[in-house]
């Protein structure tokens, strides 16, 4: 192949996790064999692949968190952990044949609209191909956020993430800061308490936090799961419907949440008897508003007597002293940060060049926004899964992500029909109009209204990240492309090595 030739494949699929494995599943359902994956790790898995830190699991029950094409009758817990889902994302890739398509270390670098050919050029770390359709599933928690905390660059000791864990680094014995009390921290503090030496909590904004009812799936319900499908499918719908059922509550009636308080207050009152200790920990703030945790063994690791809480977060590093907000100091070894991904401002999107030239992390300046969760105005035959206003705060986000792979099939579907050099791209008035409806919304759920600052608002205080809405719903709205939300762009010429190729044998 010549150099300026490279590979061409109708689809390009960025990201090997849920969404992307789902999307290549449902192209090689469609009848679409000519894609990739691009993953630039070394295998697949996501952020259950990334996330392998100690006590790593699912707050969503296993039944649900899975797809519905390929059910597990042989999870072992109901809540599952890291190892079991990881492994299951291997399996649904050997089941379905994905692996020929899958590129690994593959980063893509760069993407850009060719506006003359109606494609997507790609420069990735193995090499540049180019693609009809992109379909961008790097997920929101694939790049984590450490805060810029003054002087953490001349820590002696030990720095990670809790989504790239130091597996080579032994935490017996040792004085360590846990910084961030989200879903990651409540898992990990439990996890290495009794390890370590002394165990330092760095709380900015206390969670609220229910039981978590995880057990054992016995090997009776694992043989009636095999043996009568049925019977999976009807757990996994009523685990479902009850989570349907809550949704009114976060999005128009967050005051009913007070009932759900007082059961998390009972929890931590359980575990915690110091009132002093009990009161930095009750978070003043409605429930809902930031996402609930589930645990039954961060609260009695907390009143464990190897382990302070600091309130007002970590504020700077002065050599091996942490110094919180509020003047407090500790001494530490190993600095461990649960604080969250770059969600909001996802750095893929700065490698996203878009039909005017400008980056998607530019045109997504003043907050992100895209048409049904997928479709961004200059940006043709280019989607999203896990897109803006497409997050849950209660439910599994399989759900979401399905209905996304409908939407991703009919909109594959629309461009066969229309035939020829052809791609759809999103028009600014739909798109506004789309967000201006999730907006509207969003103003009376929990999320905006519940007094708190979280990961789902971004930099101008939007709710960019959250469904205001059920799953049903959702699905409804992605169920097919509506063409009137699309200006269709067609040319003549071919975007593959072919059209080269012909015009030199006329030549």
């Amino acid at each position: 192949m010549a150099e300026d030739e490279h590979e061409h494949v109708r689809v390009a699929v960025v990201g090997s996790g849920f969404g992307g494995l789902g999307a290549a599943v449902r192209l090689r359902r469609e009848g679409i064999t000519d894609f990739v994956v691009l993953e630039r790790a070394d295998s697949v898995g996501g952020t259950w692949r990334d996330n392998s830190y100690p006590g790593c699991a699912c707050d969503v029950p296993s039944h649900l968190y899975s797809f519905s094409f390929a059910p597990n009758p042989d999870w072992p817990r109901t809540f599952s952990g890291q190892q079991h889902i990881r492994a299951y994302l291997e399996h649904v890739t050997d089941v379905f044949g994905l692996r020929p398509h899958i590129r690994l270390n593959s980063e893509v670098t760069r993407m850009a609209w060719n506006g003359e050919r109606l494609c997507w050029d790609i420069e990735t770390s193995a090499g540049n191909l180019s693609a009809d359709v992109v379909v961008s599933a790097t997920g929101p928690l694939s790049d984590p956020k450490i805060p810029d905390i003054p002087g953490l660059d001349s820590f002696p000791g030990t720095v990670f993430h809790s989504a790239r864990w130091d597996h080579d680094y032994d935490l017996t014995g040792k004085r360590v800061a846990m910084v961030g009390t989200g879903a990651s921290a409540i898992q990990i503090v439990p996890s290495i308490q009794p390890v370590v030496g002394k165990l330092t909590l760095f709380q900015r904004t206390p969670p609220w936090v229910l039981p978590r009812v995880d057990r054992a799936i016995s090997g009776a319900e694992r043989w009636l799961h095999r043996q009568l499908p049925f019977t999976a499918q009807l757990r996994r719908g009523l685990l479902w419907g009850i989570r349907e059922l809550q949704v009114q509550a976060f999005t128009k009636r967050p005051n009913e949440l007070g009932f759900v308080e007082q059961l998390a207050r009972r929890n931590m009152a359980r575990a915690i008897k110091d009132p002093a200790l009990r009161a930095r920990l009750t978070p003043d703030y409605r429930i809902g508003c930031k996402r609930i945790l589930l645990s039954s063994d961060y609260y009695p690791a907390l009143a464990r007597p190897n382990v302070d809480v600091v309130t007002g977060g970590l504020s700077e590093v002065r050599g091996s002293t942490l110094v919180a907000a509020d003047g407090t100091t500790a001494e530490i070894d190993a600095i461990i940060f649960g604080t969250g991904f770059h969600v909001t401002d996802m750095p893929i999107a700065e490698r996203v060049v878009g039909a005017d030239g400008k980056t998607l992390a530019e045109v997504w300046k003043d907050g992100m926004e895209a048409l049904r969760g997928a479709s961004a105005a200059g940006f043709p035959n280019w989607m999203t899964i896990i897109g803006p206003n497409t997050g849950l705060g209660n439910s599994s986000m399989i759900l979401m992500i399905e209905s996304q792979l409908t939407y991703m099939a009919d909109y594959i579907r629309q461009l066969d029909v229309l035939g020829g050099r052809v791609a759809l791209d999103a028009r600014p008035n739909a798109v506004r109009a789309w967000n201006h409806r999730v907006q509207e919304r969003m103003k009376r759920t929990v999320w905006n209204t519940g007094g708190c600052t979280s990961w789902y608002l971004d930099a101008n205080g939007r709710n960019t990240t959250i469904w205001p809405g059920t799953t049903s719903e959702f699905r409804r709205a992605t169920r097919r492309v509506d063409l009137a939300e699309y200006d269709v762009l067609r040319a003549p010429a071919r975007c593959d090595a072919a059209e080269r190729q012909d015009a030199e044998v006329s030549a």
